[in-house]
Formats: structure tokens, C-alpha cells, sequence
């Protein structure tokens, strides 16, 4: 199975990295417009091998997406990242003409390969991507809500002093600080639901935490965070190559899903061979659908500047 990684650049590199080191495909191509950029990483990547005891291929371009032929999943990382005070939305402009080049050069050379996007604002270049190449909208996947939820758990796990992979947690709604909305009605350590452990003001905590979770790190380092997202993607792509039906929640496309239609935002959805294999319908409470339908407005306000684009 072979997996392309485009965008070379922190979250790229790590996501290829996990990706070969969990030995998920047993192919990943690096590619990215920088001269030398990609051969270099996957080279890098390559020589932990032995010691790291896998054997995935990885191999790097400059832009020769030729090289990407007969990928089963396309990963687009690719796009100028956040910086310090910049909000995802301002990414638009510079990045749709970027996503929408890259999902054209990938589906000349991987025609049925379903594409991960990871590009910020992501709900917006993953609706872009959908409208531009016209895939049914099974092979169209925003990653945006696997992050959100990892760190939502992660969040979680610190507050309630207990292991992360003992606590279930889904984050839905847009991949924004203002438009994410984390379940903690519905979250659970163990299958017991973490309000028996957190009071109110805990939970209100935990999930203001999260909402600004990317902003945070951002502030922190200076740009982007890598380890997380990457290990998200890889998450993702693993649940797609190997079938595993994994319940995610994603960026997709609505047809009435959740009360809205022709956006893409994120909802749990059950991965496998196919992609986005189910949307799973969760009974969200009064106070969760005005909050996923203002989630919804907010993302669809921005899709509206991509009239230039598509």
C-alpha cells in the first residue's frame, strides 16, 4: 500500500514519519516545491531503520508528482503555516489556490485515491478540494477532528490524573479556536462518564483548553505544532489502509447529516477501505445543535471567499 505525503514541512515529515515507523503502508512519498527538501527528510527518515525496525519505503520529490502514481491514500499538508496572532482563516487566500493545484497534480497520477486534508482553515480546502476535483464525497476526508479530539482527551486525561487511552472523547464542529465544540456530556473514563470525576467548572476548563489548543502551542513554538497532527494523520490513514472502521470524527460532507447541507465540517464517522464509510448520528442536546449550527455558519461564512478559487 502506498501513501503520499504532500508537504514536506514539520506536520508532513512527522506524519510520514508515523506512518512508516507503525509500518501502516509499505510505500509513503514525500513531496514539496522546496529543492531538495523531501529527498532529504525521507533520507533522514530512512536511516532509522534498523534501529527503529521497520521497513517501510519512504522516498522524496521536488514537485514530480509522477512519482506519486498509483497512491491509495494522498495526504495534502501543504499550504504556508499559522503564525503567532494569525487565525485560520486568515490562511485562506494564500492556501486554496495551493490545496486546489495539489489535489489536480495528485489525481492525474492517482486517479482512485482518497485524499486526507490537512491545510488550513482545513473545513474550508476540504470542501474546496471536493468542489475542485468532484469526488464522491466518501474520498474526501478532513482530518481536523481526529486533533481536536486527541488533545480534547489529552485535556481530559491531566485533569482527571488518569491515563489518555482509558478516556473516550469526541470533539465535532468546525477546526476553528471559536468553531470546535467538545463533547463533555459525552466524554467517559472506562465508560464512566468523566462527570462523575469533574465538576462543572473542570469540564468548562478542559474544554476551553481544547478549543484553544492549537493556538496555544502556537504561541509556545512560533508556528504550528507537528507531533500531534502528524500522529493524527497517521491515526487515520492506518484506519483507512487496514480497514479497521474506526469511529473518527472528521470534516465531510453533509446531505442533511446534523441539520445542514453543502458543507463540510466535522461529525463522527466510521473509517475504512472506502474512506468515510458511515456518518454516525449522535443525539446532541438542545445547547449542542445551537452550538454545531453556529459552528456551521461560521464555516460556511468562509467558504463563501473561495468564489475566486472554484
Amino acid at each position: 500500500m502506498k501513501v503520499t505525503v504532500v508537504g514536506a514541512g514539520n506536520v508532513g515529515a512527522t506524519c510520514a514519519d508515523a506512518i512508516a515507523h507503525r509500518r501502516i503502508a509499505s510505500e509513503v512519498v514525500l513531496i514539496d516545491i522546496k529543492e531538495g527538501f523531501a529527498e532529504g527528510k525521507a533520507l533522514d527518515i530512512m536511516q532509522t531503520q534498523t534501529t527503529l525496525g521497520f521497513n517501510t519505503k519512504v522516498t522524496g520529490s521536488t514537485n514530480d508528482y509522477s512519482k506519486t502514481a498509483g497512491s491509495d491514500v494522498v495526504v495534502i499538508t501543504s499550504g504556508i503555516p499559522r503564525k503567532p496572532g494569525m487565525t485560520r482563516e486568515e490562511l485562506i487566500g494564500i492556501n486554496a489556490g495551493i490545496v486546489k493545484g495539489v489535489a489536480e497534480n495528485l489525481l492525474a497520477h492517482s486517479p482512485n485515491a482518497i485524499i486526507v486534508v490537512v491545510s488550513n482553515p482545513m473545513d474550508t480546502m476540504t470542501y474546496l478540494t471536493l468542489k475542485a476535483t468532484g469526488l464522491p464525497k466518501n474520498r474526501i476526508i478532513g482530518m481536523g477532528g481526529a486533533l481536536d479530539s486527541s488533545r480534547f482527551k489529552c485535556y481530559l486525561s491531566q485533569a482527571l490524573d488518569k491515563p489518555a487511552n482509558d478516556i473516550q472523547g469526541m470533539v465535532i464542529g468546525g477546526h476553528g479556536d471559536t468553531t470546535m465544540i467538545p463533547l463533555t456530556r459525552l466524554a467517559s473514563y472506562n465508560g464512566v462518564p468523566v462527570s462523575e470525576f469533574l465538576s462543572e467548572e473542570e469540564l468548562a476548563k478542559v474544554a476551553a483548553d481544547t478549543m484553544v489548543g492549537g493556538a496555544t502551542l502556537t504561541g509556545l513554538l512560533g508556528t504550528s505544532a507537528w507531533y500531534a497532527p502528524g500522529a493524527s494523520v497517521a491515526y487515520l490513514v492506518d484506519s483507512i489502509l487496514n480497514d479497521q472502521k474506526k469511529m473518527i470524527p472528521c470534516s465531510v460532507f453533509l446531505e442533511g447529516e446534523y441539520g445542514q447541507n453543502d458543507i463540510c465540517i466535522g461529525v463522527p464517522c466510521i473509517i475504512g477501505k472506502n474512506g468515510v464509510e458511515k456518518i454516525v448520528s449522535v443525539e446532541l442536546n438542545d445547547d449542542e445543535k445551537a452550538k454545531f449550527a453556529k459552528s456551521a455558519d461560521a464555516v460556511r461564512a468562509m467558504n463563501g471567499d473561495l468564489s475566486s478559487v472554484l
